[in-house]
């Protein structure tokens, strides 16, 4: 298979239509529809399947636009290094986070990696961990720091690297002046502020464990909204630890529960992408911020 067909294929499968990859491309829907057609004859099976206003892809261009991914990786990594070689290229590495990760461990990162490589440009978008991973397979990201929690008992899938970075607990956080709880059952009978849809089912799944629904008042995925709200007497919660450590309202107290798992944090990242320079220094200045 000719790579260029290749990495024009990957324009239509991250668009989602020709006339997207040819925007993208700077080229003729035409020159495009050949391109994929003459891969199609290489790959001797359909790739693509017209949808609506644009195409969708059969399995063989699922499995075909991940090589496809991985053939635009090490093109870019060839291009660093080489650029690094001659001191020309500096690369550019795209990360997506979840906010408290955003708070906490971004900064620090952010620092290490502009003294390990000051002309590298970097791009940051916050984003709750199914958007973040979404954006590493679609390509819109390089890295993806994300969590989970310990006990969660979804498949993780297995297309990325997962790497963990650090864990941290979930403390619930109720108001300071209330005799602090010893588990999670002494707030059945709260009313309860919930955040994120991942922070939702942790609570859900911790509740239903303990005996108990919890009554859901207030959804907020600002933390800050959540303590102040705990503060005025308005609610329970749980709350990551680095969400307090990032800040802590007044008039709020956070108790360590034993019924309450605390989270993992990950970085994901496509397989190939690893090799790219940028992508290297990205995950060696989270790795050196996480410990």
């Amino acid at each position: 298979m000719d790579p260029r067909r290749l990495l024009v294929f990957r324009e239509v499968g991250r668009a989602g239509s020709l006339a997207g990859a040819a925007r993208a491309l700077g080229w003729t829907q035409p020159a495009v529809s050949q391109q994929v057609k003459r891969l199609e004859e290489e790959a001797g099976t359909p790739l693509v399947v017209r949808q609506g206003r644009g195409v969708a892809l059969t399995e063989a261009g699922l499995v075909l636009l991940r090589h496809a991914e991985g053939v635009a990786d090490r093109l870019a990594a060839a291009e660093q290094e080489v650029g690094a070689l001659t001191g020309l290229a500096t690369g550019l590495v795209r990360v997506a986070a979840f906010p408290t990760a955003a708070a906490v461990l971004l900064p620090p990162a952010l620092v290490g990696l502009r003294e390990r490589a000051p002309a590298l440009q970097v791009r940051f978008t916050e984003l709750e961990p199914p958007e973040a991973e979404a954006a590493v397979r679609a390509g819109d990201a390089d890295l993806a720091v994300v969590f989970r929690h310990e006990q969660d008992d979804d498949v993780v899938p297995g297309d990325l690297v997962r790497e963990p970075l650090s864990r941290h607990g979930v403390l619930a956080v109720v108001p300071e002046g209330r005799e602090p709880p010893r588990g999670l059952a002494d707030l059945a009978n709260d009313p309860w502020i919930a955040g994120c849809v991942r922070c939702r089912a942790h609570l859900l799944r911790c509740a239903r464990r303990a005996g108990f629904t919890p009554d859901i008042r207030h959804a907020t995925d600002d933390h800050v909204v959540v303590q102040r709200l705990v503060g005025h007497g308005l609610g329970a919660a749980l709350l990551p630890a680095w969400a307090l450590h990032a800040g802590t309202q007044p008039g709020v107290r956070a108790v360590d529960l034993p019924d309450v798992d605390g989270r993992v944090v990950e970085v994901l990242v496509r397989p190939e992408a690893r090799r790219v320079p940028a992508v290297a220094a990205a995950l060696a200045a989270l790795r050196e911020a996480a410990a």
